[in-house]
């Protein structure tokens, strides 16, 4: 029910934030509004002061909405008000109605990023468990423990980093421009500085996926090798583990932290076999050695080790709270940067440089919604703030049924001096629908394949 209600909420939001800038754009224009709609097909609600005000109705289908202005291609005009119809307006009114819809969904992130820098978020510090062996990290030199501080950006300039949300973000970013990532690194006092390259410009990656963050192996937030809930009945209640138990070494090796230690677990595995495990561990002011053995679980094609416990401490956390221009200053930088790398993003899908694997649809957005409404109301925020930047960006895409594709016509008609023939506009709108179309059955079926664990 809350992922349902928070998926509601995200749509009503970002659909009437859409809809009102074209709608108070139009009437700051001298353009009759007829109808503000929220929703598509039978309208169950309206709302109208007289037959000269704009018409407010809800509509039973609540995955988009619009606004009709009078417009005489739309319909006869009275001779009276065809000063107010949309087709009369100047070139530059039009533009203006027709790009405020999205620009409204820009202006929304900015402050919806703000907000949750003002409101603050407890996020894990960027102190790292252990690399995936063989990693990309691990070759560039992360071991467990290190806290990253800082990133180099194209000036050679340092910039530090707030929180694991921070790295991680512009993991992404230089990930996706095929760019290595230069990172300066401590220890988990803050002592022993040295910097490293993570190479992500040889990955050559097209899907940030499941096995591309393996590739990468950049650690988890660090967790202490502490146990916490042991299942009774299982590999580790069975040998003698108990919850508080603290891993020193495995197999004669140290643990240095909880990632490492589930690592070695799941690959205890040996030609289908589990093998007994020789474990160290502190119980108190005791040194104790025990034997486990897990118990084989498949995934996939292949075997992996269990003991039915869980291991690990929550991770250190950081207060990222921000003043109110600091906040609105990083609302305006954040909102920027996912909507450069939403463009990329795209145009890479669009030459065959990025899978689209990476489109998502309702289904996602409905289950990640829910999620971030039980994380808190800033994490909700900076969510909404992201699905505002993909539906302004989104709707400047130049394709016809879409602002973008509006704009695009207008341009046509300021470099040619005549509209775009109503021949090739429904010639246009044809290819827009099926192109719509197309996006959002893979959009979908991503979904579907997500929920399904086929990506």
């Amino acid at each position: 029910m809350i992922t349902v209600l928070a998926f509601l909420l995200t749509l009503t939001v970002l659909i009437v934030v859409h809809e009102y800038g074209h709608y108070r754009v139009a009437v700051a224009c001298g353009v009759k509004v007829l109808r503000f709609s929220m929703g598509f097909g039978r309208v169950i609600w309206r709302r109208q002061k007289s037959s000269e005000h704009t018409e407010f109705v809800l509509s039973a289908l609540p995955l988009g909405g619009y606004v009709r202005m009078l417009d005489e291609r739309e319909g006869p005009v009275a001779p009276g008000e065809l000063d107010q119809a949309f087709n009369r307006k100047p070139l530059w009114q039009r533009v203006a109605i027709v790009a405020a819809g999205p620009l409204a969904n820009l202006l929304l992130a900015v402050l919806l990023y703000a907000s949750s820098h003002w409101i603050g978020i407890d996020e894990p510090k960027a102190l790292l468990g252990t690399p995936s062996p063989g990693s990309l990290a691990e070759r560039a030199g992360m071991r467990a423990g290190d806290w990253v501080q800082a990133w180099q950006d194209d000036q050679g300039q340092w910039v530090d980093l707030r929180s694991l949300s921070d790295l991680r973000w512009q993991l992404t970013q230089h990930l996706l421009q095929g760019q290595a990532l230069r990172l300066q690194l401590s220890d988990s006092q803050g002592r022993s500085g040295r910097q490293l390259r993570l190479g992500l410009d040889e990955l050559g990656a097209q899907d940030m996926d499941a096995a591309l963050v393996k590739r990468i192996g950049l650690g988890q937030a660090y967790s202490e090798p502490v146990l916490g809930e042991v299942k009774v009945g299982g590999p580790a209640a069975l040998a003698g583990l108990q919850k508080g138990d603290r891993v020193l070494r495995l197999e004669g090796q140290p643990v240095s932290d909880a990632q490492g230690l589930r690592e070695r677990i799941r690959t205890s595995v040996r030609d289908g076999v589990v093998q007994p495990m020789q474990w160290q561990l502190q119980r108190g002011t005791q040194v104790i050695e025990l034997t486990i053995t897990p118990r084989l679980v498949r995934e996939g094609d292949h075997g992996v080790g269990r003991i039915d416990a869980f291991i690990g401490t929550a991770p250190e956390l950081v207060r990222v709270q921000l003043g109110p221009i600091e906040g609105l200053s990083q609302g305006l930088v954040r909102t920027w940067e996912v909507s450069a790398l939403t463009v990329k993003m795209i145009g890479r899908m669009l030459i065959g440089q990025a899978s689209l694997k990476n489109l998502s649809g309702p289904l996602t957005i409905a289950d990640v919604a829910g999620q971030s409404v039980q994380q808190g109301l800033a994490y909700y925020l900076g969510f909404l703030a992201l699905v505002s930047v993909s539906l302004g960006v989104l709707n400047l895409l130049p394709l016809p049924m879409l602002d973008g594709g509006h704009l695009m016509y207008y341009l046509f008609e300021g470099l040619t001096g005549r509209p775009v023939s109503d021949l090739w506009l429904a010639r246009l709108q044809r290819g827009g629908v099926a192109v719509l179309l197309m996006m959002m059955s893979v959009a979908l079926f991503n979904d579907i394949a997500r929920l399904l664990g086929l990506h």
